[in-house]
Parts: C-alpha cells; sequence; structure tokens
C-alpha cells in the first residue's frame, strides 16, 4: 500500500536530477547526489506515495537554464520542486540566511496547493534545517533532519589551523549556522547520521543533542553506475584526461576528487606526495577538484586552494607526476575509479573532517582501495569493507605512510579491492538504506500521530494549513467582560472543526495574553498577534513567525525613539514589562502630550519613523511603520493565501482600528470606545447591540459566519 509523502528540503547548491555538477563549487557535492538518490530510491518504494525534493529555484545566465524550471520528475513518484527565494541569481549558501524566511513563506504557499500535507519533512544541512524547523511548527509535521556537515566541528577544525576566528566568522557565518543547529536539534523528531562516530563525536558538541533520537543509517550506492574495470571498459577520453601531465603514465595512479576545500585539506596530500621519494617513485597522483576555466574566476576560497595546490607542486617539483585536470564530466567520475584499479592505484581522501564519504564507497564498489582520514565517516566504512587505511589527515608523512602501505604491496592491494565490492554489495545498497530510512520514519510518524490525537481531545489549536476560516478577537473588553457571553463563545470555538481558526490580537505581551486567556478559560488559539501587533505566534508551541520579526525589522531604530520621546511633556514611559524589542509604549497626558500630529512632525524632523497608536485617550503605543494589529492580519493573509474576507475581526479600541478597516468582516462591540465611532457606516464594519463576546457572536451571525470552510484544500493526516 502507498501511504507515505516525504517532503525533503535542500535549498543550497545546484540541484537537478541527470548530470549533477558535483564538484563545480563548494556547494554542489556529495549532499547534492545523496538527497537526489535517496529521493529516487525511495519512490521506487511500494510504500511511497509521492517525494518532493524541494530546493531554491535560479534563474542566472551564469548557470544551466535547468536550475530556473519549476518542476523537473526524478521517477514515477518523485520530484524536484524549486521555487523562487532572494535574488534571482545563483548565491553561496552563507549568503543565503537572510532570504530563507521568504522561502518559509513560499514553501507554505505551495504546499497548501497540495492535495494533502506530507507525513514527515526531512532538511538536508543547516540552512535547510532552519527551513524545516519553521514549517514543522507551522504545520505540525515532524521533522527529520541530515546534517551532511556541522558548523561547530568545521569551525574548530579551521581554528586548528591557524586561522584567525574573525576571518572565519565574516567567510563561513558560523554563528548563524551553528545557532539554526542548536534550534534543529531541539525540535528536531529524528537526525539521521550515516555514521557512529558522527552520531556521537560530532553532534556530540551540540548542548541540544539529544542521542535518543539519533540513528545510523549509512548512505547507498548506485552500483549500476560503479563496478571494477572487468565489468565495465573506461572510455578513452578519460585516461587522456590525466595522462597529458605525466611523464610515466603506466604507473599506478592516486586519485582524489573532491571540492576545492580547504577542508578537504589537498595541500597536506601533495606535501606527503612531494616529501616520499619512495612514493613519487611508485606512483602518479591526480587531483580532480572541480571545473575551472581561469582560476581567477572561481570563488575566493575556491581559488585560493588551487593557487596553493599549484604553488606546492612547483615547490617540490613534481611536473610530470602530479595532474590537475580543469574539466570533467560527471559521468567521468566511475571511469575513473576504474582507471585507477586498472593501474593498481589507491583513492585517498585526506579531509580534516568527514561526516561519511560517499566517494569511499564509490571507490570501494570500483574495486579500488582506499586511504582515508581517521576522523568521521571513513572510520564506519573501513570497519564494514576491510578495503583500505585509516590515516592521521594533520600528518602528512602518515597520508604517505599509508598510501605506500596499498600501493607497494601487491598482495594487500587484491585483498583490499576484492573486500571493498563485497562490503559495498554488503552494507551500502539504496535498497538496504530505504528500508531502514522507512522503518525510522514509521517511528516518528506514529508518535506524531499520537500526539495529535492527544492534542485533539485535550482540544488544542490545529495547524494553520488547514485553517479556511480565522476568527480574530481582541481580548480586554472584547472577547473578555461578560461571563455568560464567553461561555457561550468558548462553547462554540470548541466545536470548530480544523477548517476553522481562532485567533487573538491584544496590546498585551505573550506571556500576559496567556495568563488572560486561561484565567478567563479560552481554548489555547491557533495564532497570537500580541504586543499591539509587533509578535506573532502559532500554536501548542508558541513559535515566533521570525519572517514577521525581519519584516517589521524596516526602517525601526528603537534606541533612537526612546531618546527622542524621553523628554516629551505628557508621554511616562510604562513599566518594563510594558516594552519589547519592537514596542515603546507609554501612558499618556492628553492635558500636557502634544497630539499625534505634532509628535509625527517631531519623528519627522529627526529622521525617524515608527507607527504611533493611541488608545483609550490613555496609552500610546510606538511600533515600527511595518507593525500594527492590522498589518499583521494581511501579513497573516498573505502567508497563509486567505482572503481578508475570510478573517472576522473584533474589537473595541482605537488599536484595533487598522485590523477593523479594509476587505475584513469586522465587529466592533457595543461597549467600544469612542475613537472608533468614525466607523460607522463603513463597508464590513458591523456595530453590535451586545457586549463583550455576546457581541462577538453577535457579529458572526451577521456575516453567517458559520463554522464551514470556504473549500476543501486538505485532507486531515490519520
Amino acid at each position: 500500500m502507498r501511504d507515505l509523502h516525504v517532503l525533503m528540503l535542500s535549498v543550497h547548491g545546484l540541484v537537478r536530477g541527470h548530470a549533477p555538477e558535483l564538484g563545480r563549487d563548494a556547494d554542489t557535492g556529495g549532499q547534492t547526489l545523496y538527497v537526489i538518490e535517496l529521493a529516487k530510491a525511495l519512490g521506487r518504494h511500494p510504500r511511497v506515495e509521492r517525494v518532493d525534493v524541494l530546493t531554491r529555484l535560479v534563474d542566472d545566465p551564469a548557470v544551466a537554464p535547468d536550475y530556473a524550471v519549476p518542476q523537473e520528475p526524478l521517477d514515477a513518484r518523485a520530484r524536484l520542486v524549486r521555487l523562487p527565494c532572494g535574488p534571482r541569481r545563483y548565491l553561496r549558501k552563507e549568503s543565503l540566511w537572510n532570504h530563507l524566511d521568504q522561502l518559509v513563506d513560499r514553501a507554505i504557499g505551495y504546499l497548501r496547493e497540495q492535495p494533502r500535507l506530507p507525513d514527515v519533512i526531512h532538511s538536508h544541512y543547516a540552512d535547510a534545517g532552519y527551513v524545516g524547523v519553521q514549517l514543522s511548527q507551522l504545520l505540525g509535521i515532524p521533522l527529520v533532519h541530515t546534517g551532511h556537515s556541522l558548523g561547530r566541528c568545521k569551525r574548530g577544525r579551521l581554528l586548528a589551523l591557524g586561522r584567525k576566528e574573525a576571518a572565519i566568522e565574516r567567510q563561513f557565518n558560523f554563528a548563524r549556522r551553528i545557532a539554526a543547529e542548536e534550534e534543529v536539534l531541539a525540535h528536531v523528531s529524528l537526525v539521521v547520521t550515516s555514521t557512529l562516530q558522527e552520531s556521537q563525536a560530532q553532534y556530540g558538541l551540540y548542548d541540544n543533542h539529544q542521542p535518543g533520537r539519533t540513528v545510523v543509517i549509512p548512505p547507498g550506492t548506485d552500483t549500476s553506475r560503479f563496478a571494477p574495470p572487468g565489468r565495465a571498459p573506461v572510455p578513452p577520453h578519460v585516461p587522456a584526461m590525466v595522462d597529458r601531465f605525466f611523464s610515466q603514465p603506466k604507473k599506478p595512479l592516486i586519485l582524489a576528487i573532491c571540492r576545492p576545500e580547504m577542508r578537504k585539506n589537498l595541500r597536506r596530500l601533495v606535501e606527503a606526495y612531494g616529501t616520499s621519494p619512495e612514493l613519487r617513485e611508485r606512483a602518479n597522483l591526480a587531483i580532480v577538484a572541480g571545473n575551472r576555466d581561469d582560476i581567477r574566476d572561481c570563488d575566493e576560497a575556491q581559488a585560493e586552494v588551487l593557487k596553493d595546490l599549484l604553488l606546492d607542486v612547483d615547490r617540490h617539483d613534481l611536473w610530470g607526476s602530479v595532474a590537475l585536470p580543469k574539466h570533467h564530466h560527471p559521468d567521468d567520475i566511475p571511469a575513473l575509479y576504474r582507471l585507477a584499479a586498472q593501474r593498481r592505484g589507491v583513492f585517498v581522501n585526506p579531509a580534516l573532517t568527514e561526516p561519511f564519504g560517499l566517494t569511499l564507497i564509490e571507490a570501494a564498489a570500483s574495486g579500488l582501495p582506499v586511504v582515508a582520514t581517521h576522523d568521521g565517516g571513513p572510520r564506519d566504512i573501513l570497519a564494514h569493507c576491510e578495503n583500505g587505511v585509516l590515516v592521521d589527515p594533520l600528518d602528512a608523512a602518515d597520508i604517505a605512510r599509508g598510501l605506500l602501505a596499498v600501493v607497494g604491496d601487491a598482495r594487500a592491494w587484491q585483498r583490499y579491492a576484492r573486500r571493498g565490492v563485497a562490503g559495498v554489495a554488503n552494507h551500502y545498497t539504496w535498497d538496504a538504506h530505504v528500508d531502514k530510512y522507512l522503518g525510522a520514519l514509521d517511528r516518528v510518524i506514529r508518535r506524531s500521530r499520537k500526539l495529535v490525537r492527544r492534542e485533539r481531545v485535550a482540544q488544542q489549536p490545529a495547524p494553520m494549513p488547514f485553517v479556511q476560516r480565522l476568527l480574530v478577537s481582541d481580548i480586554d473588553n472584547t472577547l473578555v467582560g461578560d461571563h455568560a457571553g464567553l461561555a457561550e463563545l468558548v462553547r462554540v470555538l470548541r466545536a470548530r472543526p480544523r477548517s476553522c481558526g481562532f485567533g487573538v490580537a491584544t496590546g498585551r505581551h505573550l506571556p500576559s495574553a496567556l495568563e488572560a486567556l486561561r484565567q478567563a478559560r479560552v481554548p489555547q488559539p491557533d495564532v497570537l498577534i500580541t504586543a499591539v501587533g509587533s509578535e506573532i505566534h502559532y500554536g501548542p508551541e508558541l513559535r515566533p513567525d521570525s519572517g514577521w520579526r525581519r519584516h517589521i525589522q524596516h526602517l525601526w531604530r528603537r534606541d533612537a525613539l526612546a531618546a527622542l520621546l524621553a523628554g516629551v511633556p505628557g508621554l511616562t514611559l510604562q513599566s518594563p514589562d510594558q516594552q519589547s524589542d519592537f514596542k515603546l509604549s507609554f501612558d499618556v497626558d492628553l492635558d500636557a502630550a502634544p497630539d499625534l500630529a505634532a509628535l509625527e512632525a517631531r519623528l519627522r524632523a529627526a529622521r525617524l519613523h515608527a507607527n504611533l497608536i493611541l488608545s483609550h485617550d490613555a496609552y500610546l503605543d510606538v511600533l515600527p511603520v511595518r507593525a500594527s494589529k492590522g498589518q499583521a492580519i494581511r501579513y497573516l493573509a498573505y502567508k497563509w493565501g486567505l482572503p481578508l474576507r475570510a478573517f472576522l475581526v473584533a474589537g473595541d479600541s482605537g488599536n484595533d482600528l487598522e485590523m477593523l478597516v479594509g476587505d475584513t468582516l469586522a465587529v466592533v462591540v457595543a461597549n467600544h470606545s469612542a475613537e472608533l465611532e468614525s466607523l460607522r457606516g463603513h463597508d464590513q464594519v458591523y456595530f453590535a447591540e451586545a457586549r463583550y463576546a455576546a457581541g462577538i457572536l453577535e457579529g458572526m451571525a451577521h456575516y453567517g459566519f458559520a463554522w464551514q470552510p470556504a473549500r476543501a484544500l486538505h485532507t486531515e493526516a490519520a
């Protein structure tokens, strides 16, 4: 029975289903291949109904037009979905952070158009994890995460190499990346790692690591592409690619294939080769490090690695013994492994840190022994396959020793080659990976569905994607104030279907709003707009909407505004618990204070910008220009794809005014402040005769705001 829908997130790099441009840059490597191969393998499994891989749409003449295609089939039941996020041009992953909130919104819009929501979200790398956490909490879907590499580990290795902390922070944005990784680990239902070492030693560096939520599932490899030389030919152009560099091309071939990154430790590999006369005598070295036309056109980090390699080759006088080809096609990689195996060579991965090491599996399947870093995944791979030697990546002499132990011993070479092919067949097929993966997902989904059932019994809020109509009310003097009317409204709220949501919009801060609702025995809302519209939170976990926070930062200079308004007569700053990052609140003496027009003139003169909201003729809230209850309502309409007429809003005072005008269905309760009288006679503003919650119910009856969905877009999760 096909019943499982998986949404994968892999944000950075260049992702396509055919001929992946592995090694093109630092962002298009093993992760890209893993995600695509996993999606295809899942799509072939009889239990899987659908797999969507969500990535960033790139419309840039500098890259292939494939990456601007909104959807690309990977298999009969798997596809790539590309969504716009930030500029149209291609960006390196460190430059994507400021655009990820937009991708959250775009993903929500995409998912609302689908027949049903996915059963699980699987994010890959920290940037996708940032998106995944928000989608998981907003949609009520469990999150699975694969890190591929971890910020704390990479940062530590670079510092150990003597890099300056400030310099690597500018280049790699580690603070933001590590914070995102910690947030993922705090929320995630399952972390998939490739090795036990990754699970324990690498994730163990994180404060929020939870070992009980981690499972080790080694990746698979496509053995139809990778096979020993006797089973598949080596096309003539592949040896020509490297042999033109060699004075003695028939020597055993030491082969390295990776991106030109500092983490890959290629300089120490060249040092190991260049300082070992015996190794130079016995073998040639080929380093296939991405594609380039001109090193000067590469990004700064890659250019630095490549220039250093050329200088090191020259320093050790390795011309005629080292190949650094400029171009290769993805389809050339299997043939390069076979060529090295044919020449009784060795594959080497000297990386400073290696979470897994997919190239080691590919080499093993090709009958090519390996020498690899003792850090991370290679430990597990060699323990399973027994097909090579582990070395210290910081010790050039140890790397040389490991290489000589393979190319200098014919019997050992034959034994390693044979064991590698058998080891991959026994431990690293995609079928085996998918079976274990689906077993782990089943456990996650069962736990999630039990939690959903418990929450429904407790009448907890439903996820926003199911909401087609939304009642949003102020709390004080609107929702609360009359016990009988509120009791009737609460009864209606508790009986509502998932398609009908409930929210509050209040001047209170979040803790105060929650306490007021608790005391009034009001069910927890699906969405809480608090602090006069400067904060938005969702659901049981009270997830803050970080996209809203980023949106309202525009032109906001809180400290300068506080300093300017501190000396204004008639304004008294309220207690600290009434202030927040995006709100300044004052008590107002109308006899002494300037009117709003005069205050706005003062702000303009100081080149400051704010939204000034006066309520009850006694309180002044100073907010960002983009923040208010009304603007928050409109943001929700955009984010969740709801027309404004799907919102019934109820209020009683001036700080409700913006949400009561426009295309929303508005209710003004009978006990309203005089400042709302100006709305009488407006279209879609109903002045109730009843007070407080009874007035809300009267407004619902007036508009025919019954608890039925406008249209059914989703089926509920089982």
